[in-house]
C-alpha cells in the first residue's frame, strides 16, 4: 500500500504545500505492531516451539540452545514503503537476554540469533530441548500500523511543557528548531499521520521495523566512533565526545532500522534488534545486531 500517498492526499486536502509534505515524510516510518488483542488474521507466534528447516538444530551459544523469542511470517505482515523486509518466507529471533546485555559492547553475538527461512523450505517443529521450563508460553500475534517519528520530532512539542525538550540533547534541539522553521504545518502534518495509524494503546508483544531506540543508536554510535578512533582514522577530543556521538547518533539513524523491539519475560530487559537497510534488502538477517537493555 502507498502509504505516502495516503498522507499526502490527506494533507493536501488540507491546504499543506508539497514540500512542506516531501520534507516530513522523509522522516515519518511506519512500524508494525505485534500484539494478541489486535484482531485481524495470525502473522506471528510468541513462544512455544519454532519451525525449523528440516535437519536444522536449534541454535546455541556453545552448548546452550538460545530461547526462542517470536517468529514471523513475512508474507502475512502489512507491506510497509521503505522497509525492505522479504515478502515471504518466517523470521525467528531468539535470544538469551541476561548473556547478552553482560556481552554488550564486546563484540559478542552468541547470544542472539535471527534466523530467516525462505518460503520453499521444508520445515518441521523443533524438538524442545531437555530443560525445565525452557519453552514460553505459546499464543499468536495479530498485526497493526504505528506511524513513528524520530524522538527529536516526537519529544518536541510547544503543546507540552518545557521539560520533554530538555531531555533532548542541544543538537536535537537545533534540529527540531530548524524543523519547525521548515515546516510550519509540522503540528498539523503529526496530527494527520496519527489519524491515518492511530496508536494501538494496548500492550504491544513487539514492534517489526521504526526507528532504532535512542540508547540502541547511541551504543552503535560510541562504538563506531571508540573503533574508528582506535583505528587511527579520527581523533575525537574528550571535550567534543558528546557532541561527536550525537551528530554519529543522527548519521546512522539513516542507516540502521529496528528490525525488532520487544518486552521479555524478565521484566527487568527489553531485546531489540536492529539492522542496516541494505542488509534488509539482501535478506541477511543473521547480520542483525541485537542490543539487549533494561527496561525503564
Amino acid at each position: 500500500m502507498d502509504h505516502q500517498g495516503q498522507l499526502r492526499r490527506a494533507a493536501i486536502e488540507v491546504g499543506i504545500p508539497d514540500d512542506e509534505i516531501d520534507r516530513f515524510t522523509t522522516h515519518l516510518r511506519l512500524s508494525i505492531r505485534l500484539g494478541g488483542g489486535s484482531g485481524g488474521a495470525p502473522v506471528g507466534q510468541f513462544g512455544g516451539l519454532p519451525r525449523l528447516p528440516v535437519g536444522t538444530d536449534w541454535p546455541t551459544a556453545g552448548a546452550s540452545p538460545l530461547p526462542f523469542i517470536f517468529s514471523v511470517d513475512c508474507a502475512a505482515l502489512p507491506r510497509v514503503d521503505g522497509f525492505g523486509l522479504p515478502a515471504d518466507g518466517s523470521i525467528l529471533f531468539f535470544l538469551a537476554h541476561e548473556e547478552d546485555h553482560l556481552a554488550g559492547g564486546t563484540g559478542d553475538r552468541r547470544y542472539a540469533r535471527v534466523v530467516y527461512v525462505p518460503a520453499d523450505t521444508d520445515t518441521e517443529v523443533a524438538e524442545e530441548p531437555n530443560i525445565p521450563d525452557f519453552v514460553g508460553e505459546q499464543y499468536d500475534v495479530c498485526a497493526t500500523l504505528d506511524a513513528e517519528l524520530p524522538p527529536w520530532i516526537a519529544t518536541h512539542d510547544d503543546d507540552e511543557d518545557d521539560e520533554d525538550e530538555d531531555d533532548l540533547s542541544p543538537f536535537q534541539q537545533q534540529l527540531a528548531r530548524d524543523l519547525e522553521r521548515d515546516l510550519p504545518h509540522l503540528e498539523e502534518l503529526r496530527a494527520l499521520a496519527h489519524d491515518l495509524w492511530p496508536p494501538d494503546q494496548g500492550l504491544a508483544s513487539a514492534d517489526i521495523g521504526g526507528y532504532a531506540d535512542d540508547e540502541v543508536i547511541r551504543s552503535i554510535a560510541e562504538q563506531t566512533l571508540a573503533g574508528r578512533e582506535k583505528a587511527g582514522e579520527i581523533v575525537v577530543p574528550v571535550a567534543q565526545w558528546y557532541s561527536q556521538v550525537e551528530k554519529e547518533k543522527h548519521r546512522l539513524t539513516s542507516e540502521w532500522v529496528s528490525l525488532a523491539r520487544f518486552s521479555l519475560a524478565d521484566e527487568f530487559y527489553y531485546g531489540s534488534f536492529v539492522i542496516r537497510h541494505d542488509d534488509l534488502a539482501a535478506a541477511r538477517l543473521d547480520e542483525a545486531l541485537s542490543v539487549t537493555e533494561f527496561s525503564e
